[in-house]
C-alpha cells in the first residue's frame, strides 16, 4: 500500500497565455499593492524595451527597478537585493527573468524576513543533511513581502519555495527554504520570452526535463508527481526541437511553459538525485550555465543509476513515445538535437576540478537522497567520468 504526502507551497494562481503587464496590473490591485519594485535580468532591462514598456503601464506603483543579480545567486549578490528591497519600502517583488534572479529573490526573503545582515548569518539558515541523508532546514518566518513571477527562462524557478545560493569561499551552492519564499503568482507571458537566448532558453527546457526525470526516479516517488512529469515531459520533448525550428511560433513556446509546469510538481516534494546535486556545484566550482549542468549530467546519472530506476526509467521512455527505448540515451537525443552541450569538456569542466566537486556535492542533500547510493567522493568523480 502506497504511503506518503503531497505539500503544496504557498502559492495561489498561475496565470498563462495573457499579457504579463495586464496580469501584473490586475495581481497587484488585488493585493493592494502600491509599491512595487521590479527585479530584472540586466540584460532584459538594458538591451530591451520590455522593462521600460512594463514600467510605463505600471506607472506611479513602481517604487524602482533592480538589474544587478548575479548568476548563482551569490550570497553577497542576495544581500544587495535584500537591501535594495528595503531601501524602496516595496510592498510587492516583481520578479522578472530566469533562475538567478528567481533564486535571489527568493533567498533575499529569507534576509528580510530574519532581518540578516551578514554572509555568516545567512549561511546559519542553509539547508544541511542528516546522517541518514534528510534535510535539515531551518525555520524560516514568513517574508514581510511576497514576490510575482514572470520568467523569461524554462528553468521553473518560479515553481518552488527552494532557493539556490552560492557561497564563494566554499565554492558551494547551498539550498534555502522558506514557506513563503515562492511566487504568489507566476505569470506564464510567451512574448516576454522572446528576448531570451536560444541556448538558454533551450538548455533551460532540458533543466525542466531533469526535474521530471529526478521526480520520476526519486527514491520518494508520489503518484501525482510522476503523471504530471510525464505528461510534462511529453508536452517538452515535442516543444523544445519547435521552439528551436521556430523561435517566434508564440503557441510552441506556450507550451514549453506549461510542459515547465507540469515537469515542476515534485520540486521540494520529492527527493531528487545526483543530476541536480552535482549540478549545482558544477556551477559553484566551475561556473557552468544552470541549464547546461543538467545538459551533461542528466544522461550519465540515468545510466548510472539503472538498475536502482528500471521501473522509472520505462515510465519516462513511454512518455517519449518509444517503449523500451533507452531512457537515457532518448534524453541523450534530445539533448544534441537541440544543439546543446552533452560532456563535460564541452562546458570546459576538466578532471582536475573532480576532486573539488566531488567535495562540494558530497555537502548536498540531493546528491545523499540519490536513489542509488551515494556515500563517497569517489562515487561522485565516477559519474564525471562518465560525463566528460
Amino acid at each position: 500500500m502506497l504511503r506518503g504526502k503531497y505539500d503544496f507551497i504557498q502559492q495561489e494562481r498561475i496565470i498563462y497565455g495573457r499579457p504579463a503587464a495586464d496580469a501584473i496590473a490586475e495581481t497587484a490591485e488585488g493585493l493592494g499593492a502600491t509599491r512595487l519594485f521590479i527585479v530584472a535580468s540586466k540584460t532584459l532591462n538594458r538591451r530591451t524595451d520590455a522593462i521600460s514598456a512594463l514600467r510605463a503601464r505600471l506607472g506611479d506603483r513602481v517604487a524602482g527597478v533592480y538589474d544587478e543579480t548575479e548568476e548563482h545567486s551569490p550570497l553577497g549578490s542576495v544581500l544587495h537585493t535584500a537591501q535594495a528591497i528595503r531601501e524602496a519600502q516595496a510592498d510587492l517583488i516583481v520578479t522578472v527573468g530566469g533562475g538567478s534572479p528567481i533564486d535571489t529573490v527568493k533567498v533575499a526573503q529569507i534576509v528580510l524576513a530574519e532581518d540578516i545582515r551578514s554572509e555568516e548569518a545567512l549561511l546559519e539558515y542553509r539547508v544541511t543533511t542528516r546522517a541518514d541523508g534528510s534535510w535539515n532546514t531551518p525555520a524560516v518566518k514568513p517574508s514581510p513581502v511576497r514576490q510575482i513571477i514572470v520568467p523569461t527562462t524554462l528553468s521553473a524557478a518560479e515553481f518552488s519555495n527552494i532557493g539556490g545560493c552560492t557561497d564563494r569561499k566554499r565554492q558551494v551552492k547551498d539550498l534555502y527554504v522558506g514557506k513563503f519564499i515562492c511566487a504568489h503568482t507566476v505569470i506564464l507571458d510567451p512574448a516576454f520570452t522572446v528576448h531570451t537566448p536560444e541556448w538558454l532558453w533551450l538548455s533551460t527546457g532540458i533543466r525542466a526535463v531533469d526535474h521530471a526525470v529526478e521526480s520520476i526516479c526519486s527514491r520518494t516517488p508520489n503518484p501525482f508527481v510522476s503523471a504530471t512529469c510525464a505528461e510534462g515531459l511529453r508536452m517538452l520533448k515535442d516543444s523544445l526541437p519547435a521552439n528551436r525550428a521556430d523561435p517566434a511560433d508564440l503557441a510552441m513556446r506556450l507550451q514549453s511553459q506549461l510542459g515547465v509546469w507540469l515537469c515542476s510538481t515534485g520540486m521540494g516534494r520529492v527527493e531528487w538525485g545526483a543530476s541536480h546535486g552535482i549540478g549545482h556545484q558544477l556551477g559553484a566550482v566551475a561556473g557552468v550555465a544552470h541549464g547546461h549542468t543538467s545538459c551533461v549530467m542528466l544522461p550519465n546519472v540515468m545510466r548510472w543509476n539503472r538498475e536502482q530506476v528500471a521501473e522509472p526509467l520505462e515510465r519516462i521512455a513511454r512518455a517519449f513515445d518509444a517503449p523500451g527505448g533507452d531512457a537515457a540515451d532518448l534524453v541523450g537525443g534530445l539533448i544534441r538535437s537541440l544543439g546543446l552541450p552533452t560532456r563535460l569538456s564541452e562546458v570546459k569542466v576538466t578532471r582536475d576540478q573532480f576532486d573539488r566537486i566531488a567535495a562540494a556535492a558530497m555537502q548536498s542533500p540531493m546528491v545523499r537522497a540519490n536513489p542509488r547510493p551515494i556515500t563517497d567522493p569517489a562515487q561522485v568523480r565516477e559519474i564525471l567520468e562518465l560525463a566528460l
